[in-house]
């Protein structure tokens, strides 16, 4: 499959985004970790804010008005307008970037993320899911549909890692069953969820599936949940603590700094 756009159109479709995609405090620990010692973060595609520090001095960059707009209700530092691919910034301005689950998102990946270590002193931190790893969650079963558009849209680990480059190390995520943050995986024991319209909107994968086939999709989760056959198969995920499946961090920090140390 082939998505010759990937980028979710947040100023017709994000409206409500905010409002399931929040910063869950267990994963936020995992992220800010990665964080120690950096002063200046530089967050792109910066969304709404979520897991952006609040101990650090925070510059956002964003390109949806819409989700510029939610940034400001939550409290948010503003978003310079700008896309990952054409930083306005000097070389080395920040000690630290982040980007959190938006790189597949990007229309030039790889020069996005060069541009990223361009502009970056020392770590990056991306958050993404591993594509290699979608099928080990249960919603395989239920929307191969959606899988396969995942899978085009998000880059492989090694590719983000070449891309990066320098010295990469992939730290893989455990999400807890009440997770805060609306993505996919964090409904691993909550199934119903994916029922309901406005959660399926905060999930961009859905944008590039029509109306009549999401339909079709979850109808199929529907009568599992209401025959039983989901319990049967995967009810031990109601109750299970943590979930660990394609969620990651890579962190990239400069080959001379890895000398250095």
């Amino acid at each position: 499959m082939k998505i010759e756009n990937p980028a979710f159109d947040y100023d017709r479709l994000g409206q409500k985004y905010s409002g399931h995609r929040q910063t869950d405090s267990r994963i936020a620990e995992h992220v800010h970790e990665q964080l120690t010692g950096a002063t200046t973060v530089l967050n792109v595609g910066a969304g709404a804010g979520s897991y952006e520090p609040t101990d650090k001095y925070v510059v956002a960059v964003e390109p949806s008005v819409t989700m510029r707009q939610q940034r400001l209700e939550k409290s948010k530092v503003p978003a310079i307008i700008a896309k990952a691919d054409d930083l306005p910034f000097d070389d080395n301005s920040f000690d630290a970037s982040m980007a959190m689950v938006t790189i597949h998102h990007w229309q030039d990946i790889d020069k996005g993320l060069k541009e990223l270590r361009r502009v970056t002193r020392h770590q990056i931190v991306i958050m993404t899911f591993d594509p290699e790893q979608l099928d080990n969650f249960w919603n395989a079963e239920y929307f191969p549909e959606l899988i396969e558009v995942e899978k085009a849209r998000y880059p492989t680990i090694d590719f983000i890692k070449e891309s990066l480059g320098g010295h990469c190390k992939v730290i893989s995520i455990p999400i807890p069953l009440d997770c805060k943050d609306g993505f996919q995986e964090a409904f691993y024991g909550r199934p119903e969820a994916f029922l309901e319209k406005q959660v399926r909107q905060s999930q961009s994968a859905w944008g590039f599936i029509s109306e009549d086939k999401q339909e079709e999709i979850v109808g199929r989760l529907k009568i599992d949940l209401e025959n039983g056959n989901w319990d049967n198969k995967y009810g031990h995920f109601r109750t299970q603590e943590y979930f660990t499946c394609a969620l990651r961090l890579i962190v990239s920090t400069p080959e001379t700094e890895t000398t250095n140390r």
